[in-house]
């Protein structure tokens, strides 16, 4: 029983968050107007800032995990072509392929990730090495999918535009910004560290509230099937497989957390504007994105449960 309440106060507090979002726009709190600029907000100043402060001011020399990162990469990369191919096989059409596969394989690491790590430990821990292992890969590989299955045609994919798409995604420069500090132990004035950490700490919390006032119980209905085999994937085997793989190769504790986060997380909001923008399935994608982010509640919590109870966490 104490495993199970301390799997509960990890995940509750956080879908509560989830859930007052949805509950200040079903009341007109929050407008579809707000919800746009205040997600646009969140994405790019926020968030990015929370990932450079916390990557700026982690020692790299002493946390750095060569083996955690490879094990993140190499599993991320393997689930994405494994899904690719099992979707271009079972799937008709080529926007329904892209939408499936990035949906199936890209969560919300950079938001919960932090969130779930933090409420368990009081501190990031190894989650912004996961973010910086993953992250570019989630927009690298997505770019790639989605242009394959845009519907005018398959599209070419230009390895500029790809390069161009990576290099100006706000997380990944943040990223990229921040890791020279991490590596060379170069430290912040006090001034501005304090700043960007009172900037960056909005950034977890707006966005739980915005991914709730994001939901849309009501559109959960036009391609319901398809909706529910990558929710299966998301949430069920995806984690499942990954998180037995990393048990078995050694990781234990903040590691285990954060690669149980990255894998069994929610689809990122993040995939329907790209795949409406790239002209793939976006109705398929929304739908996804619910029906990950409402299971996702039940299924974390049984995974915290899981990873507690035989002492791995």
């Amino acid at each position: 029983m104490s495993d199970l309440i301390f799997s509960l106060q990890v995940t509750i507090p956080i879908f509560l968050v989830i859930l007052l979002g949805s509950f200040l726009r079903k009341i007109g709190f929050f407008t579809e107007e707000f919800i746009a600029v205040a997600d646009r907000f969140n994405f790019r100043v926020p968030l990015p800032v929370l990932l450079f402060t916390d990557i700026a001011t982690a020692d790299i020399a002493s946390s750095f995990n060569g083996k955690f990162v490879v094990f993140c990469m190499g599993t991320t990369t393997l689930s994405f072509f494994l899904i690719w191919a099992a979707a271009g096989a079972f799937l008709r059409k080529k926007e329904m392929v892209g939408a499936f596969t990035m949906c199936s394989f890209r969560g919300s690491a950079a938001v919960l990730g932090i969130a779930f790590v933090t409420n368990l430990y009081g501190r990031a821990g190894l989650a912004p090495l996961m973010i910086v292992s993953v992250v570019p890969l989630y927009n690298i590989f997505s770019v790639i999918v989605l242009s394959f299955g845009a519907r005018d045609g398959a599209a070419k994919v230009s390895a500029i535009g790809v390069l161009k798409g990576i290099l100006t995604n706000p997380l990944i420069l943040a990223i990229f910004l921040a890791f020279p500090f991490a590596a060379f132990s170069i430290s912040l004035p006090p001034l501005v560290k304090e700043s960007l950490q009172s900037l960056g700490s909005i950034a977890t919390p707006l966005a739980l509230l915005l991914l709730g006032a994001s939901f849309r119980f009501a559109q959960v209905t036009q391609k319901l099937l398809p909706a529910l085999f990558a929710t299966v994937i998301k949430l069920v085997l995806l984690p499942g497989a990954v998180v037995l793989a990393a048990v078995l190769a050694g990781f234990r504790g903040e590691a285990l957390v954060a690669i149980a986060v990255m894998m069994a997380s929610p689809t990122t909001v993040a995939c329907y504007t790209m795949a409406r923008n790239m002209k793939n399935d976006a109705t398929l994608t929304s739908e996804i994105v619910m029906l990950t982010t409402l299971f996702s509640a039940v299924t974390l919590t049984l995974l915290i449960f899981v990873l507690k109870s035989n002492s791995f966490i």
